[in-house]
């Protein structure tokens, strides 16, 4: 018999850790949300995402349908995970291809084309097994490092739920996605120094009661309906707007900017630059910056973006690093005008 043990949350908030326990044996596995994993005799189980109840039942159903999946010991499966993971990072390692996961779809800092160039003349990056382009500051910084490390740019679409797990998985080498480093993200993954420094806002409907806030406590007490997105460190920022409605939170920026506009939620938590590219194209929505003195607390986490790696693949995420000191990339001044540039290079879709 087959059962689910729900054992704790993984580094990520809208995933869980299962573990099956079999003829009453723990055997670990980890099932991801959307992805498909080997388990003991090789066949293959499913967990649905994002719901609790989709990832117990669908887990439940799967793993009775195995039968017989506890046969081999929990040793060999860390074994083999082992030389699965040696294996990958020599690999990325050794290559001349520098395959990099992104959303493709969170602008301005990555976005989905279908031209081959931007406005500016700008070359944008095939997604790999695509007929699609991506652009945007995440993509430009990627060229210009794959270039100083005389490596070819290889750009993996991935959704943001699952983008640290495809990287452990071995379907690209590193995170370039505007990915805060937080210190929870530090014990499973190792980090560059920023690539880029962001700042933390609000967004709200143009006209709406929400318009005029200027400080983090003008919220408290109002009942308002917060959103960010889901899986980012922006989530724990919206509980501290005292007696906010929170827990609706999307997979994709682009869903949480809907949902300002269409009346769903009041405010969204996000960074600037994300903001003032949605605000290019969408003209109901109001940005604002809080006053110095009344604003969210501890997001530093946030402000910083960096490149990420496998843990134990120290190895490109120095190459990484020697090329960005190489290129001088740890200027604020560079790293502002190249957003300024790509900011207007958007399609009007994203």
């Amino acid at each position: 018999m087959c059962v689910l043990h729900i054992e704790k949350k993984t580094k990520f908030d809208y995933n869980v850790l299962v573990t099956a326990k079999v003829l009453g044996k723990k055997f670990p596995g980890t099932f991801f949300a959307g992805r498909k994993e080997p388990y003991q005799n090789g066949e293959e189980c499913y967990i649905m995402k994002r719901k609790l109840w989709a990832v117990m039942m669908a887990g439940v159903m799967t793993m009775a349908a195995l039968g017989g999946c506890g046969s081999d010991s929990a040793g060999s499966l860390d074994e083999a995970k082992g030389e699965e993971t040696a294996k990958t990072a020599e690999t990325s390692e050794s290559s001349d291809v520098l395959r990099v996961g992104m959303e493709c779809a969170y602008a301005p800092f990555n976005w989905t084309q279908d031209e081959e160039t931007t406005p500016d003349g700008s070359q944008a990056v095939p997604i790999y097994d695509s007929d699609y382009y991506a652009y945007g500051y995440d993509v430009a910084v990627a060229q210009m490092l794959a270039e100083e490390m005389g490596k070819e740019l290889e750009i993996h679409k991935v959704e943001w739920s699952s983008i640290g797990m495809s990287l452990d998985a071995g379907d690209y080498d590193c995170i370039i996605a505007g990915m805060g480093r937080t210190a929870e993200r530090e014990m499973s993954y190792a980090f560059t120094d920023p690539y880029y420094y962001r700042y933390n806002c609000i967004v709200v409907k143009k006209g709406g009661e929400y318009e005029n806030v200027t400080k983090l406590s003008d919220l408290a007490g109002t009942g308002c309906r917060v959103t960010t997105q889901l899986g980012t460190g922006w989530v724990p920022l919206t509980e501290q707007i005292e007696g906010a409605q929170t827990g609706t939170n999307y997979e994709t920026t682009s869903e949480c900017f809907m949902a300002i506009s269409n009346g769903t939620a009041d405010v969204c938590v996000v960074d600037l630059p994300t903001a003032q590219s949605a605000a290019l194209t969408n003209d109901d929505l109001t940005i604002i910056t809080f006053d110095e003195s009344d604003t969210f607390q501890n997001d530093d986490e946030m402000v910083n973006v960096c490149i990420a790696t496998r843990k134990d693949d120290t190895q490109l995420c120095d190459e990484l690093q020697a090329a960005m000191d190489s290129l001088g990339w740890n200027d604020k001044e560079k790293m502002n005008e190249l957003m300024d540039e790509v900011i207007t290079q958007q399609p009007a879709a994203n």
